[in-house]
């Protein structure tokens, strides 16, 4: 795990892929293992071995804590991911979520709680797989790439 660790409830554990809940006790995942085989898919699509992904879902002052200390940015935001990998074809890292801004985006863009979590839990993987969001046209590649991994889901 990164500096930025983890110290809740592990909600759900696969080979490689876990689920954290550190604050929020009221979330929970339906569909976890669903989960872990999309995104164990995603990864094998990009070549990529899964090392070790942990998944935090958190509240905004937790994440807002989490940005303030890590990237010195004294904003809200919905997802900070933290690379670990030393390989450039493994996924190893720590995606931490805010659930509430999840679900307050999903209130603004009219989708699901369950669509915008699947999208932002992707934003993450993709950053690790070397996808950026830090002007226009990389934003539009990555909405593109996480549209593309969301209709890999089937379920």
């Amino acid at each position: 795990m990164s500096n930025a660790t983890a110290t809740g409830i592990r909600y759900f554990e696969a080979p490689g892929i876990e689920f954290v809940v550190e604050d929020v006790p009221a979330f929970g995942l339906h569909d976890a293992e669903d989960l872990v085989a999309w995104i164990e898919r995603i990864a094998a699509v990009h070549e990529y071995r899964i090392a070790q992904l942990t998944f935090i879902f958190c509240s905004d002052d937790y994440l807002h804590k989490l940005n303030v200390e890590y990237l010195n940015h004294d904003t809200l935001t919905d997802i900070i991911t933290f690379d670990n990998a030393d390989d450039a074809d493994v996924l190893e890292g720590d995606i931490f979520i805010s659930v509430e801004r999840v679900a307050d985006n999903a209130k603004d863009l009219d989708i699901s709680f369950r669509d915008e979590l699947h999208r932002v839990m992707i934003h993450g993987v993709l950053h690790l797989l070397g996808y950026h969001d830090k002007d226009l046209l990389s934003q539009t590649a990555m909405r593109r790439k996480e549209d593309y991994c969301l209709s890999l889901r089937g379920f």
